[in-house]
């Protein structure tokens, strides 16, 4: 029963003037924008979307609108996050260092512990030195 019916819509589209696609719509000009470091949409931030639409005769500015304190909002969390990841990327950079130095120690230790010399060989080792 459901083929009819998508055979009827199908000739239906068929015979319309109208064009009917199937693709998915890519916003004008996305690509270049994305090429030269803009946002993907002209509305995504910038002074059109950041700044209030009007403000009073005065001089004072218009309170702000729920999206831009939901941008603003998003951005404090966005900042917060990249401060916790650096602070981590540090930490563990820190303790890399400090792991390589204590692999520094443990092989200048053995090296320490190794037998010296004597006699002839460090009479050798001297004049050389």
């Amino acid at each position: 029963m459901a083929a009819p019916v998508r055979t009827l819509c199908c000739s239906v589209l068929r015979q319309s003037s109208r064009q009917f696609s199937t693709t998915c719509g890519v916003q004008a000009g996305e690509k270049w924008r994305k090429e030269h470091g803009l946002s993907r949409s002209g509305t995504e931030y910038g002074p059109l979307t950041d700044l209030p639409d009007w403000s009073f005769a005065d001089g004072r500015l218009a309170p702000p609108m729920k999206g831009q304190l939901r941008r603003k909002q998003e951005r404090e969390v966005l900042a917060r996050r990249i401060v916790m990841l650096n602070s981590e990327v540090d930490r563990g950079m820190e303790a890399w260092s400090e792991k390589q130095e204590e692999a520094k120690r443990m092989e200048e230790h053995k090296k320490s512990l190794l037998l010296k010399p004597k006699g002839k060989l460090l009479m050798k080792k001297q004049s050389k030195s």
